[in-house]
């Protein structure tokens, strides 16, 4: 019975420490075992998580530093490692693209030429005359078939091209931007103006790498709209004393007389992209020089001390209405332009804008240990602070937040690519979807739905061209089968208003056929000619392919900014590559090449932040 004694005895001392650590916080207050909140919060509501969910464990997030590692687990290495099956792969790949044709059929069927498709009651939706106020719905709709444009080069990236010629020559005879329709000047440039010339410079590629799309008897007539679109648009410029532009306009009328003299970071500074294109299109500098002359203006606000910027300025006084600097809603895509704007144009201000944006970032808004996958602490995570003191703002972050691993992935900063990617797609495992607002002290949802937004798709592409691991074609498998379960409807596939209750809205938004179906069937193609062809290519905001060439680095004018000719370095030619094509994102070596990006007691400590186990 000697073994019964020691068991005993085993069991006697674990009780007696269990019961030592219980007193050591009032016998030694100074003594921290974990790290506290500094500030309370109420528990989660039961509603929002699962049964069980235990307490946050963020808590070092809340400010400088990390706190202890997490045990590993073999189960992730053995979903998830090793060589991911051909054939899998290629259903997959035709399950993406039967997800696009059932959206894009349904919209045709049922919506066009009315801007969106309702898939529950299989209509069409267009803007909301009887409420102008509807600001969700109006400053997308512009009674244009926006969701008809804004899918053009997916047809083409799937090969499509009888459909792609056919919906070229519908959105010809049928769309006109002489409409008395109020928009957001943003949202038309991102996913009309970008769209076509997305399709313009495909039909015109003398390559053709995606099959023939060419369109008998073309005569430049997208690059014409979009030319006429951003005329339309350029009112938005005027009578601004910054240069920042009016976050809204009416194609018919120009800014309205009630007009709002407030507008997001994003909104005004995410244009340079589309009107760069279209200047250097048509060899016109009006329109690249109000967009770089609104980033400049927004870079020229920034903060003295942390070199942040806030979310919300007043376009006429340069006074930060919203504080709060993130990466998020109203911030994301004007880093992302930075960038894009420098693989595109090769402007070397918007590089050094954007390295300078970069830094201040990982000083400011950064938390978690240091390394990604090594060393003690919580993961990297990005918060929202205030853009003058770096302090936290709140405890939430957003979905359009998981773009920024995707971004990281472009400028080779792909290991902490990967735990920023992991974290969000650990809220994914939980719900089946991202929540537009996930509050991670809570380990709940702040804002419950999810409009089929494609950030989490298009970080996880990225990442598998990066690093060619098959554990994120496990990841586009798992948000594929989330999508198929919880959003598909009787025509199309719809918001969740709630991705708990996983109850739906009668709304399927254009950027789902644009992007979210585009990257998922990308992820599963390895064989498409985007990323086989020797041609390079770059994704706009929307998801919309342009190539990355030389006629876009040579403007044909020198006056890009007004008393600047000569500080603005060019990056030349033979000094290019486009960092995203995938010959050039072979970083790991072959010796990794199937084990986990995130090593498995790194995924189990993510996993139990977001309440997964």
């Amino acid at each position: 019975m000697q073994w019964r004694s020691l068991v005993l005895g085993l069991l006697l001392l674990r009780l007696g420490l269990q019961a030592l650590l219980a007193l050591l916080p009032a016998l030694a207050p100074g003594l921290c075992l974990r790290r506290r909140f500094p500030f309370p919060f109420p528990p989660p509501p039961a509603a929002l998580g699962p049964p069980g969910a235990g307490p946050s464990h963020w808590g070092s997030l809340l400010r400088r530093g990390g706190g202890g590692g997490a045990a590993g687990g073999d189960e992730y290495e053995r979903r998830y490692s090793g060589a991911f099956p051909p054939q899998l792969r290629a259903r997959l790949r035709d399950a993406a693209r039967g997800m696009f044709v059932f959206g894009y059929d349904s919209y045709m069927r049922h919506a066009f030429p009315r801007d969106e498709l309702d898939p529950l009651h299989c209509r069409g939706r267009g803007p909301d005359r009887r409420d102008p106020s509807n600001l969700n719905i109006n400053d997308v709709l512009g009674n244009y078939s926006l969701t008809l444009i804004d899918a053009l080069d997916t047809l083409a990236v799937m090969g499509n091209s009888s459909e792609f010629q056919k919906a070229v020559k519908l959105v010809i005879d049928t769309v006109s931007f002489d409409k008395d329709s109020t928009v957001q000047v943003f949202e038309a440039t991102i996913r009309v103006l970008g769209s076509l010339l997305s399709a313009h410079i495909i039909i015109t590629d003398t390559k053709q790498p995606f099959g023939d799309m060419t369109i008998k008897d073309y005569d430049n007539e997208l690059l014409h709209m979009a030319h006429d679109l951003a005329v339309r648009l350029l009112p938005a410029f005027e009578n601004t004393k910054t240069g920042i532009p009016y976050p809204r306009v009416n194609l018919k009328k120009g800014v309205p007389p009630d007009s709002n003299n407030e507008t997001c970071t994003a909104g005004a500074g995410s244009l340079l992209v589309e009107f760069g294109i279209l200047s250097r299109l048509l060899g016109d500098s009006t329109f690249e020089w109000v967009a770089r002359r609104a980033v400049k203006a927004l870079w020229s606000l920034r903060s003295n001390d942390t070199g942040l910027l806030g979310n919300v300025v007043n376009i006429q006084t340069g006074h930060w209405v919203g504080k709060q600097s993130g990466l998020g809603a109203g911030s994301d895509s004007f880093y992302e332009y930075l960038l894009k704007s420098y693989i595109l144009f090769g402007e070397k201000e918007d590089l050094e804008m954007f390295n300078d944006a970069y830094r201040n970032i990982q000083n400011h808004l950064r938390r978690g240990r240091e390394a990604c996958n090594e060393g003690e602490g919580d993961p990297p995570l990005y918060v929202n602070v205030n853009m003058f003191t770096g302090q936290l703002m709140n405890t939430w972050i957003d979905s359009l937040q998981a773009f920024f691993p995707g971004l990281q992935v472009l400028i080779g900063d792909v290991e902490d690519a990967i735990c920023l990617h992991a974290f969000y797609y650990a809220i994914w495992k939980r719900y089946g979807a991202l929540p537009e607002r996930y509050n991670w002290q809570l380990q709940a949802p702040d804002v419950p739905f999810y409009p089929l937004r494609p950030e989490l798709v298009e970080s996880t592409y990225l990442l598998y061209q990066a690093t060619k691991n098959p554990f994120y074609l496990h990841v586009g498998m798992d948000i594929l089968q989330s999508l198929e379960k919880y959003t598909k409807a009787k025509c199309g596939y719809a918001t969740l208003h709630h991705v708990v209750e996983k109850t739906k809205e009668d709304r399927m938004e254009s950027f789902f056929l644009s992007e979210t179906c585009k990257y998922l069937y990308l992820l599963f193609d390895e064989e498409n000619p985007l990323h086989k062809s020797g041609n390079k290519y770059m994704f706009t905001t929307e998801g919309h392919v342009v190539s990355v060439d030389e006629r876009f680095r040579n403007s044909l004018w020198q006056d890009i900014l007004p008393g600047e000719e000569d500080s603005a370095e060019k990056l030349k030619p033979n000094e290019f590559r486009a960092v995203n094509f995938s010959s050039n994102c072979n970083r790991v070596p072959d010796e990794r090449r199937y084990l986990l990006p995130l090593k498995s007691n790194y995924m189990r400590q993510i996993d139990r932040m977001v309440g997964l186990i």
